[in-house]
């Protein structure tokens, strides 16, 4: 079993890590993949790109403890999570949440909640910057709704 943890301010090869999962993890019957993106767009309005800063070391602690609760739920042979930070300009790869797992429903269900856990509790800040400045983005309370399912 394992599991990756990378937080970096370089961008990923979604194909290398999805191959990664695969030889690692032969005895696994899929491998799912959320990559996120930089939206150009937000209730406000138009943004330009981002800024995201962490807590080097809690944040670390806070990605690994989401993986192993997901592998702890799900038949999970292997996780990957890789964030980026720093300054990202539109449509940049943001996050990446690969799960190798023997069956499908698996794979998704802990992709998806390893999202829903990232979004709500990883110590990550995030600054939009628009035409009309930068500004704080506070998390949403759809965020909070989809990791209260779990």
């Amino acid at each position: 079993m394992a599991i990756h943890i990378q937080i970096q301010p370089d961008d990923f090869d979604l194909s290398a890590e999805y191959g990664r999962l695969r030889r690692e993890n032969p005895q696994a019957g899929a491998v799912v993949t959320f990559t996120g993106l930089v939206r150009d767009f937000n209730a406000g309005g138009e943004v330009a790109g981002i800024v995201l800063e962490h807590y080097s070391g809690m944040t670390e602690k806070t990605l690994q403890r989401i993986a192993d609760e997901a592998v702890a739920r799900w038949s999970v042979a292997g996780v990957t999570i890789i964030h980026r930070v720093g300054a990202l300009g539109g449509a940049e790869q943001i996050v990446l949440v690969g799960v190798a797992s023997r069956h499908r429903r698996e794979g998704f269900a802990a992709a998806e909640f390893i999202m829903d856990f990232l979004k709500t509790e990883a110590p990550f800040w995030k600054r939009e910057r628009s035409p009309d400045g930068e500004q704080w983005v506070d998390a949403k309370d759809s965020d909070q709704r989809a990791r209260e399912r779990w």
